[in-house]
């Protein structure tokens, strides 16, 4: 009989702010600040213990007898400046670690990858802030340059968007940059191999799955809370079950013929931004 596989709940957040403010395609992106505390305090209170996304991939590679009794992955995607705000100190008051996914295009301006949503304004960290709580055990992790749909790009492209964010990192930071989010969680075998080939050690989709102990570290899963994610809907998230194998190869067929529809509808713009930007 085989053993059971632990399931690691990692939890994606974007922006910790007011989600009546936000228009409807972002406002399931969004999670007050004092929903966001509350997520953190019932962490605490029932046991949990954080690890930053290369903490938890390191010891999956080899050290999974020393995986905690009750670990929790806490993410942001897309270096929102309310971060730094609103969820760096919930952290820091429960000594959580995190780990923020930074286009590196946007630091210090808005996000104006998002005008489609209507959500370009939306202020982005600085490289002062970053540098500040990269040194308060805050993970910085890459997230493309121009937060780009990378599986629909050239591959000269593709490859320069993912490696001159690490590049920018490192440099601000002074440190290793070991992991990555896929902008919008779209991918592809050849972007999973630029990715590893820059070399960072892990990478994430964007599937709203429990993640499990012997995941492919370069398609991991998260969990998305929500605006109305509150304290009973929290405990259900993160002891839901991981998917069926039926359920991944259903979405493993499906993913060619998605990707295909969004590079009819997607590329014309991408590759404007893109070259606009770098």
């Amino acid at each position: 009989m085989h053993e059971e596989l632990k399931k690691i709940p990692i939890l994606m957040y974007h922006s910790i702010s007011d989600p009546k403010r936000a228009g409807r395609q972002f406002r399931p992106f969004t999670v007050s600040p004092a929903l966001f505390a509350e997520h953190m305090k019932y962490l605490y209170e029932h046991g949990y213990t954080s690890l930053t996304v290369t903490q938890l991939i390191t010891l999956l590679s080899g050290e999974r007898r020393r995986l905690p009794e009750r670990p929790v992955v806490v993410t942001f995607d897309d270096g929102f400046a309310d971060f730094f705000t609103d969820a760096l100190p919930v952290l820091k008051r429960y000594n959580f670690v995190a780990t923020v996914y930074i286009p590196t295009a946007f630091v210090g301006r808005t996000s104006t990858w998002l005008w489609r949503e209507k959500e370009a304004i939306r202020p982005i960290l600085t490289w002062g802030q970053i540098s500040e709580m990269s040194t308060q055990g805050i993970e910085c992790g890459g997230h493309s340059h121009t937060h780009s749909q990378l599986d629909l790009l050239p591959p000269s492209l593709a490859h320069r968007e993912i490696t001159l964010n690490k590049e920018l990192l490192e440099d601000r930071l002074g440190r290793a940059v070991s992991t990555f989010a896929y902008p919008y969680g779209y991918h592809s075998y050849a972007i999973q191999q630029m990715v590893r080939e820059a070399g960072y050690i892990g990478a994430f989709a964007v599937k709203y799955e429990m993640c499990v102990e012997n995941a492919n570290p370069f398609s991991l899963v998260r969990l998305l809370p929500t605006p109305d994610t509150g304290a009973h809907a929290f405990a259900a998230l993160l002891n839901s079950s991981p998917p069926s194998l039926t359920n991944m190869l259903q979405k493993r067929v499906f993913a060619p013929v998605w990707r295909l529809i969004r590079y009819y509808s997607e590329t014309r713009y991408s590759l404007q931004q893109t070259l606009s930007t770098l």
